[in-house]
């Protein structure tokens, strides 16, 4: 019995010492005033609006567009005068960061929630996400019995002009999602290429990122596109819906990290904590439809718990380059 007392004595005690740290930095937070969050994710606000409730200082939100982030980051904090205290992106824009000594070292303990391989050994990038990608078509346009089964089915005549998705020329997230197809879903390479010469044959509308990509299908401008799942839910009521491929799901995992020498360090560490947390997640994928990496926690898109969602490698710079060079050749504008 006594044994069993001392070790419920040393459970509260460390309870305590939990409870005083995590206040001892919420206060440290408070006194810095501020947390200045640059990231590519849309309608995130809710997640923002929280966390100004709960600890009553705001995090001030920057959206950049994926092709926008590396040149905007690289260029403040080259001339030291980056304003970020936390970045968040796909995990090649950050590798590209870090590589680059942008980011600093910070390992939240809300690590512990998420798969192992989503924690950056040496403790500079938590993958949190997956930027899960899929065709997304307007459901008054496509007929149920025309909805793609298959990402093969984009090569498919019968949607000639009427595909919208991201420049695969300059978008590095949608380079890596083709290259991820080639080493994931097709047989050879030559049957990728056929693939893709069979999509560019249907002349697709090309735009920045995937931001814009839901808008054409959502007016009926366009019938289906590569895009994300996630804009069912934050264009809602848009006659959206996503096609359960055979293939799957595959996407870049997004991920977030604290700037090196951050303006507001403790700021920046309370808000990836936030971030991080069961509560963050719950309302990233409810309210923006995001495929988060807490265990048990899926968006209201209809089906999509039953969807197998993969992550891909993250293509080095030389790869990217290439690639690049490559699908210019393909599709030629």
């Amino acid at each position: 019995m006594k044994r069993i007392l001392a070790i419920l004595a040393v459970l509260v005690c460390a309870g305590i010492l939990v409870q005083a740290e995590d206040q001892a930095l919420i206060d440290a937070a408070k006194a810095e005033g501020k947390v200045v969050f640059y990231a590519n994710i849309t309608a995130v606000e809710p997640i923002m609006a929280r966390f100004a409730e709960l600890y009553g200082f705001p995090a001030e939100y920057v959206r950049i567009s994926t092709d926008k982030f590396i040149p905007t980051v690289l260029t403040e904090f080259q001339a030291g005068k980056l304003l970020a205290d936390v970045v968040q992106g796909p995990l090649p824009i950050l590798q590209i960061l870090k590589k680059e000594g942008v980011l600093g070292s910070y390992v939240s303990p809300q690590s512990a929630n998420y798969p192992e391989w989503a924690r950056d050994p040496d403790g500079v990038i938590q993958l949190f996400g997956i930027e899960y990608v899929c065709i997304l078509y307007n459901t008054e346009l496509v007929k149920p019995e025309d909805v793609p089964t298959s990402y093969l089915d984009l090569a498919d005549p019968k949607w000639k002009g009427k595909i919208v998705m991201p420049d695969p020329t300059t978008h590095a997230t949608t380079i890596t999602w083709l290259v991820g197809l080639k080493e994931n879903v097709f047989k050879s390479e030559e049957e990728w290429v056929n693939w893709l010469k069979g999509l560019a044959a249907n002349e697709p509308m090309f735009v920045a990122s995937f931001g814009p990509t839901p808008d054409p299908i959502a007016r009926g401008e366009k019938a289906l596109g590569i895009s994300m799942p996630k804009y069912i839910i934050t264009k809602a009521p848009a006659p959206l819906m996503w096609a359960n491929v055979a293939e799957g799901l595959f996407g870049s995992p997004r991920a977030i990290a604290i700037v090196q020498n951050p303006r507001h360090p403790n700021a920046a560490k309370l808000f990836i904590d936030f971030w991080l947390s069961k509560e963050a997640m719950q309302l990233l994928a409810e309210k923006v439809g995001e495929w988060v990496l807490y265990e048990g926690i899926y968006p209201p898109i209809p089906g999509i718990e039953k969807a197998q969602v993969r992550p891909l490698r993250d293509l080095s710079d030389e790869e990217i380059a290439y690639w690049s060079e490559f699908f210019a050749g393909i599709f030629k504008k």
